[in-house]
């Protein structure tokens, strides 16, 4: 955000109101989608506290260079913003810092891309000594690229980082050497916490325990899926980026009378901004150290194609494509009964290219079906893949640590 925070602007009690733009270049791919109702950016403006009142579509063949939509189209938003008397613009691709400028002097308002509303809810959720590193990190390398002279502060908020401000905030006088050197330290205080972090993943792997991890595009309800089969009680919601920090629980399968640790991890979303994927790489290497990854899958999402190419390629950038999947496809309940599965459990073949089939099971978290199949394929997994710890490799020379215990604050373990 801009230094005029959009939500300065109302009484406290109000959300901010928000006009959505999307842009479509006319590429379709996966990877690179154009949400027609950009239903997905107005999810993620809710979960940032704010209200859209209105969309608007811009088409071009490429950015314009100094307004991103153009000049008429941002003529068209400014009338937008005026009848809905909004507070902020919300663009769904990322702009770049000239772009935000010049933008905010014709419409009058902060204007925020999809990276910031992102960061902006991250700030918000994370609750861990890790998780809030993670975002500063990841915030104060945003706004190294956007130090211009009207915005040359950076508001921070008592208890965690917010992009707009709040209650009990004091506006420091940066440059950009002192953003550099906060970013050093920054880095330097969570490399100390992703050693614990990592004592705790090779404790566990020297024990020959069996590592298993939940992924998958946000609010597919791999959280309330992680309670249902190891009945904790970790945090969730609908709603975007419900959980950030990672938690991990002994799950007991009564199928191999053994234990396995599951990990509940950060949801992936589309164009997921590269710097808050290389700030929490130390919470996604959980998927990457894992000997079997749970890809939860939305079944009642329009979309759920796009959004498992997506996780697909986060999982390629962290280094954890090979890593053998169980698809579990959560949610059934919401499914209309025509289109429910007469079988429990199939096989399919990812979205990765892999020509292998990979074991599909239907599952919904809310009412316990299929979670005694899901058991099964996660029993069968465990003992196709033995585990025989080699004491001699160097990774295991640390000290065991409680496995049964939450990380969501290694900084505490």
């Amino acid at each position: 955000m801009s230094s005029t925070s959009a939500h300065d602007a109302t009484p406290p009690s109000e959300a901010a109101r928000a006009i959505l733009v999307g842009v479509d270049f006319g590429r379709h791919r996966s990877a690179q989608g154009f949400d027609e109702s950009l239903d997905e950016l107005a999810l993620l403006a809710e979960s940032a506290g704010d209200t859209p009142v209105a969309k608007i579509i811009a088409r071009r063949q490429a950015p314009d260079a100094a307004l991103f939509v153009g000049s008429g189209k941002a003529d068209e938003i400014k009338l937008l913003v005026q009848a809905h008397q909004a507070h902020t613009v919300l663009f769904d691709q990322a702009i770049s810092p000239a772009q935000q400028r010049n933008l905010e002097r014709v419409l009058g308002v902060p204007v925020a891309d999809r990276t910031a509303l992102i960061l902006e809810i991250f700030a918000a959720r994370a609750q861990s000594h890790e998780g809030k590193l993670q975002v500063e990190l990841a915030r104060l390398q945003y706004l190294a690229t956007r130090l211009v002279r009207r915005w040359s502060h950076l508001e921070r908020q008592s208890g965690g980082i917010g992009m707009r401000g709040g209650p009990g905030e004091a506006q420091i006088e940066l440059d950009r050497r002192m953003i550099d050197d906060r970013i050093k330290k920054t880095k330097d205080r969570l490399k100390q916490v992703q050693k614990q972090r990592s004592t705790q993943r090779r404790s566990r792997s020297r024990n020959g325990v069996f590592k298993v991890s939940l992924v998958g595009y946000t609010n597919a309800g791999k959280s309330t899926l992680f309670n249902a089969l190891t009945k904790a009680r970790a945090y969730a919601a609908n709603q975007l980026f419900a959980t950030l920090d990672t938690t991990t629980r002994s799950l007991y399968l009564e199928q191999a009378a053994a234990s396995v640790s599951l990990s509940d991890t950060v949801g992936f979303i589309r164009d997921l901004p590269h710097k808050l994927v290389e700030a929490f790489r130390a919470t996604l290497q959980e998927a990457a150290d894992a000997d079997l990854l749970l890809h939860v899958v939305d079944a009642a999402s329009p979309v759920l194609e796009e959004q498992m190419v997506e996780v697909e390629r986060v999982l390629e950038e962290i280094g954890a494509a090979g890593v053998p999947q169980i698809l579990v496809y959560n949610k059934q309940d919401l499914l209309p009964d025509d289109q429910r599965p007469r079988d429990v459990v199939d096989a399919v073949l990812r979205a990765n290219g892999s020509t292998e089939p990979t074991p599909r099971v239907f599952v919904s978290a809310l009412d316990g079906s299929g979670l005694a199949e899901l058991r099964q394929l996660i029993a069968t997994a465990m003992q196709a893949q033995p585990l025989i710890p080699d004491e001699r490799d160097p990774r295991f020379d640390v000290d065991p640590s409680d496995l049964d215990s939450s990380s969501s604050d290694p900084s505490q373990a």
